[in-house]
Parts: structure tokens; C-alpha cells; sequence
């Protein structure tokens, strides 16, 4: 099942998706209240849709969901070692990558539609794109194996995480983030695809063998699978989980894929920035991935930064000490 959200003659709604096009579940539906009723929902959400549907091209596709929590891995061996030469010329993939699958936590608020315009982060001159697939929880669960994630992943959707890189870049030196380089788009979408509809496609090893693929202006810049990850999603989940709950709706993003999934890793290639430079109002880019569907942004141009004054030296004074009694 395809489940997506929509705005349709000044409505929002929520439907399922089928190669006719949408049908609308009853008004006051949401993906994340029938994830929230678990299987039981998904269960009534196929047998409440619409019979007439609504042509894709009539709506404005939005997010599927509101997710609660995003968290980014960086689950690609070929993007970490690309993108390391990129920032610090330093070759190869630090130690520590191997040794748990790592991540950080995204803005849930700054979730964008599969064809939503992207405006560029203030301040920042050097816009990437990063090519994801984001797994979707849909039961709760604590301290899991990957054997108990696989049934609490409900379905998959591509991920774009829009990366500022010379904001992320300044920001980390202080040792923290990513924070502002990634705080203003990720797109979601174009519709959550349940992870049953996506079970024959998994390889010997168990991976989803999915076809990846990025394109600016048309133009194919990258090209991978996902099953090149370095751990399955399962194992993803589980690691979400240590010591913590997952609940439904969280989302958690692969990490950008190898072979091109962003500029920051074909800049570290070799490839120049003046045959691919960094992204400005005006391009689009387009991600497909097998089974999921495709996203498509326009970048526009964004707000300008609202100036923050310089940390101030302070005398470091301390509390006089109270006189013993």
C-alpha cells in the first residue's frame, strides 16, 4: 500500500495512492493516526478509500507524515570516505564508522513536499543535496534486536537532506552537529510505501536491492543501490532504540548513498566545482528511487540571516565566597 498526504482544492487530506491515481480516506484521516492504530488501521485505511480518485497532477503532494523525531545515519561506506577527502583531503573512512551505525537528530519541522520549493539556508553559499530512503516506525519498541525492528518498520520513503555545507562545515569545528547546515529542508516523500510491498526486492543478504538515482537540470550525477548500505535498516532501528523508545512516525534516514548521492562526495571524487557547482535558485533535483517513487525541488532563494553579534570575552568573575560563621 501507498499512503500519502495531499492538498486538494484548499483541503488537506490523506489517501491511498494506486496507478489511478489517489483515493481520499475519510476527512479527519492522517498517516500518523492510522500508524498509531498499528496494523489494525493500515487494515481499515485500504478498505475506507474512496473509489474515485483524484489525478496526481491535481494535487499538491505534502509530506506523508509529521514525524515526531528524525534521526540521519550515515549508513554508506563510499559517501563517508567521498565526502572525508572533500572536507579534510584525509583518505579513507575513520575506524569508527565500523563500529556502530551513527547518527544525529534532524528538525522534524522542516519537512518538505516531493515537489515543495527549496529555499537556500541564509547565509549559505553552497547547497547540497543528499539522496536518502527513510525507514518509518509504526509500533513502539525499546532496546530491540534487529530481529524485533524488522516488524516495527510500517514502510519507506525517499529523503532528501538538504545540506548548507559551508555552514556545516564552520559549525562543526566547534566539535557539534550538524545544527544550521541541515535545519531548513528535508524532503519527504513523494508517499510512504508499506514495507510488504517492498519484501520481494530484498537481496541474498538480506538488503532492499533498491536503484538510486539523482539528477540536477535533467542531468544524472549519481547512480547507486541500496543495498549497498553498510547495516540493514533493522539494525538501524535496533541501535535507535539502545537505552530509548522508537515510537510510530519516527523517521530514520539511511545516510546519503555512494556513487554520487550528493556534490559533496563527487567534489571529493575529483569532480570540480565548476562542472558541478553547488546549488542555486533556479535548479532542480530529482530523485528516484525503485519501488519509491520520485521527489523533484526547485531551489529558490531564501531568506537573508538575521546578523547575531560575536560571542563576547567576559572576565570570567566568580561568586565572592560567604565568610565562615
Amino acid at each position: 500500500m501507498k499512503l500519502a498526504t495531499f492538498e486538494y482544492e484548499g483541503a488537506i487530506h490523506c489517501g491511498v495512492v494506486d496507478d489511478n491515481g489517489l483515493h481520499a480516506l475519510p476527512v479527519g484521516t492522517s498517516v500518523a493516526g492510522l500508524l498509531a492504530d498499528g496494523e489494525e488501521g493500515l487494515r481499515r485505511a485500504g478498505g475506507a478509500a474512496s473509489a474515485d480518485s483524484i489525478p496526481l497532477d491535481q494535487v499538491r503532494l505534502l509530506p506523508p507524515l509529521e514525524p515526531p523525531t528524525v534521526r540521519d545515519f550515515v549508513a554508506f561506506e563510499e559517501h563517508v570516505e567521498g565526502v572525508r577527502r572533500s572536507v579534510s583531503k584525509e583518505a579513507g573512512v575513520p575506524e569508527a564508522w565500523y563500529d556502530a551505525p551513527t547518527f544525529y537528530f534532524s528538525n522534524p519541522y522542516a519537512m518538505v513536499g516531493a515537489h515543495d520549493d527549496v529555499p537556500v539556508p541564509p547565509g549559505s553559499q553552497v547547497l547540497d543535496f543528499e539522496l536518502e530512503v527513510a525507514a518509518v516506525i509504526g509500533r513502539e519498541g525499546r532496546d530491540l534486536s534487529p530481529e524485533q525492528a524488522r516488524d516495527h518498520i510500517v514502510g519507506y520513503t525517499i529523503f532528501n537532506d538538504w545540506s548548507a555545507r559551508d555552514l556545516q562545515s564552520h559549525e562543526m569545528q566547534v566539535g557539534l552537529g550538524p545544527a544550521k547546515g541541515k535545519d531548513t529542508a528535508t524532503t519527504l516523500g513523494p508517499w510512504l510505501v508499506t514495507a510488504d510491498e517492498l519484501e520481494p526486492r530484498r537481496d541474498s543478504d538480506g538488503f532492499l536491492s533498491l536503484a538510486l538515482t539523482a539528477a540536477v537540470n535533467g542531468r544524472v550525477v549519481g547512480e547507486d543501490l541500496l543495498s549497498n548500505m553498510g547495516w540493514h535498516f533493522e539494525d538501524l532501528v535496533a541501535y535507535a532504540s539502545r537505552g530509548t523508545v522508537v515510537r510510530p512516525g519516527d523517521v530514520l534516514g539511511s545516510g546519503t548513498c555512494g556513487n554520487g548521492g550528493c556534490l559533496g562526495e563527487l567534489w571529493g571524487r575529483g569532480t570540480t566545482r565548476q562542472d558541478l557547482p553547488p546549488l542555486v535558485p533556479g535548479d532542480v533535483v530529482t530523485l528516484t528511487v525503485e519501488g519509491l517513487g520520485q521527489v523533484s525541488n526547485r531551489i529558490v532563494a531564501g531568506a537573508d540571516p538575521v546578523e547575531i553579534p560575536r560571542a563576547q570575552p567576559r572576565p570570567r568573575t566568580r561568586p565572592t565566597p560567604a565568610p565562615d560563621l
